[in-house]
């Protein structure tokens, strides 16, 4: 690993998402956001939904990612997420029709839904359609 660096691996039970030496990664915690430097204090935590931040020689890169858990080492941080896209496998399309199942849920009866369920899915697909703003 070259010095300054961190290698970020992110993997998802169907395949590894990344593996590359970066710079910096900003974390989606369940309590909030987390950022890494090399160095960083070892830790565990557990993954809300949101964006992985990393950056690379001062480029900035994304991922959607939505629960799991992250560990941090002083020169490696794995991210084993429940799901990982970046932002060119995100198909625009369904995420746009997934927010709007959600949406038309959410302003409907509350007792005729799980309220929680619903809101996940809107906070997953709000993410994967900022993300996939991101691409190159």
């Amino acid at each position: 690993m070259a010095e300054g660096k961190l290698e970020l691996q992110v993997v998802t039970p169907e395949r590894l998402v990344l593996a590359e030496p970066v710079d910096e990664v900003v974390l989606p915690g369940s309590e909030g956001y987390l950022g890494v430097l090399p160095g960083h204090a070892p830790l565990l935590t557990a993954l809300g939904v949101g964006e992985v931040e990393y950056r690379v020689a001062g480029k900035r890169h994304f991922l959607a990612v939505a629960g799991g858990f992250a560990e941090v080492l002083r020169d490696r941080v794995i991210v084993l997420a429940e799901t990982a896209e970046r932002p060119e496998e995100i198909d625009l399309e369904r995420a746009k029709e997934a927010r709007q199942r959600a949406e038309a849920i959410l302003r409907g009866n509350p007792a005729d839904v799980e309220f929680e369920q619903a809101q996940q899915s809107f906070r997953k697909a709000l993410i994967r359609l900022q993300v996939h703003e991101h691409r190159d």
